[in-house]
């Protein structure tokens, strides 16, 4: 308390100090018969020279800034398309520091060079065609460079991509992703938001996912059913606005379950293996060296942004929108952590969008394998982590089960007691 109150005891006689000086200031400058406009030639004359020692320093300050953190820090890129961008971005800086050094000398020169004489009048330079076509036309080649370089690498990374290409879903919601591989057929299963479930987070479709739908809309916990009996139910109490607010939700839950039992009716059963044997994965992305990857990204909830530092690529992810990038990791996990000379170093996929209170641990770690290394981790998972060992081990029961369903309540909650 004592060390707080003697600061600010400090920074209030310095104020005054301060304030005293400029009043010395000004009554030695009446004393000389001076208005504050005028500057002395002496005055200008210092103020000239101390420009180029601030140029001087402003320039020795950035040159030191360059030698000791580095280029930018960012380190080598994992990527083949990385290294374009870090080539690309290499170019930017380097017309930025040569504009930076190239305006700052005039800037400060000129100061230096035109200061004020006595007897001498400014000389009035209103316009000047070659000029501003100088400063007009060569800015405009140079952006117009960039820009299209820029374009250049933007559509290699979104171009379509490649037959033998790995498609992979990434899935954000606070404050967490799921990675979706395509499996065996290197296909991805469909989603509909209107099957987002418990055991179906991802809201994949297909025959078991649909029905189980159904049936916790019909007869689940805060299904139609229990709202219907709560309604109706002489012995329950309901405020008005609770009421309304259960009329509300069993009116938009009887639109959804039709909406449900029309996508029952339209549903091929045939696409359901592409939705089953796809590989769900949290908490690591493991890829494969020199394999391409297609990204392709939805989000549940907010606006997040899937960034891989390293791997110079990212893309929002918007609700209702999905968003898709390609790009091929060329250097592994082991071999970067010993280019680093770190053995704690790992590639991550973060979120770089501020999405909530706990957007900053909305992190993936990303671990690169070698061919040999990826086939085996893959095989283990085909066998072990796909959509139907995970969220529906008795699928095929369940397929046989519900053959020939009529959408009834008794039908409907059996298929839930058979996924479960």
């Amino acid at each position: 308390m004592e060390s707080k109150l003697m600061h600010l005891i400090v920074i209030v006689l310095g104020v005054i100090a301060i304030a005293q000086l400029v009043r010395v200031y000004e009554l030695s400058a009446k004393l000389r018969k001076e208005g504050e406009h005028e500057t002395n030639s002496r005055d200008n004359k210092l103020n000239a020279r101390m420009m180029l020692v601030f140029m001087a320093f402003l320039f020795l300050g950035f040159i030191w800034l360059m030698l000791t953190y580095g280029w930018t820090g960012r380190g080598e890129a994992a990527s083949v398309h990385g290294k374009e961008l870090d080539w690309l971005l290499d170019l930017n800086f380097w017309i930025i520091i040569i504009v930076f050094f190239l305006t700052n000398t005039l800037l400060f020169s000129f100061a230096h060079k035109y200061i004020r004489k006595p007897g001498v009048k400014a000389f009035y330079f209103p316009h000047d065609n070659k000029l501003e076509m100088v400063w007009t036309v060569i800015p405009a080649i140079v952006l117009a460079v960039i820009i299209i370089l820029g374009l250049r690498s933007w559509n290699k990374i979104t171009d379509e991509p490649v037959k033998e290409s790995i498609r992979i879903e990434l899935f954000s919601k606070q404050f967490d992703w799921t990675a979706r591989y395509s499996g065996e057929d290197n296909v991805l299963g469909k989603y509909d938001y209107k099957l987002t479930t418990d055991n179906n987070e991802l809201a994949l479709i297909t025959t078991n996912t649909i029905d189980s739908a159904i049936a916790q809309m019909e007869s689940g916990v805060s299904g139609i059913k229990t709202l219907e009996s709560k309604l109706n139910d002489r012995k329950i109490m309901l405020v008005p606005e609770e009421r309304e607010k259960m009329v509300v939700d069993l009116e938009r839950k009887t639109r959804l379950l039709r909406l449900l039992y029309q996508m029952r009716g339209h549903h091929n059963p045939s696409v359901d293996a592409s939705a089953w044997d796809d590989i769900i994965q949290k908490d690591t992305l493991f890829l494969c060296e020199g394999k391409e990857y297609e990204f392709n990204f939805r989000s549940k909830d907010v606006i997040h942004s899937a960034y891989f530092p390293h791997f110079r690529a990212q893309m929002n992810t918007v609700p209702g929108l999905p968003t898709r990038f390609k790009f091929t990791p060329d250097i592994t996990t082991k071999d970067m952590r010993v280019k680093r000379n770190d053995d704690k170093f790992n590639y991550v996929l973060m979120c770089n969008k501020i999405c909530g209170s706990a957007h900053y641990k909305m992190k993936m770690i990303v671990v690169v394998l070698s061919k040999g290394e990826y086939k085996k981790w893959m095989d283990g998972r085909q066998s072990t982590a796909t959509f139907k060992h995970n969220y529906f081990p008795k699928a095929e029961e369940a397929s046989s089960t519900t053959a020939g369903a009529t959408g009834s309540d008794s039908t409907a909650v059996a298929v839930v007691d058979t996924l479960k």
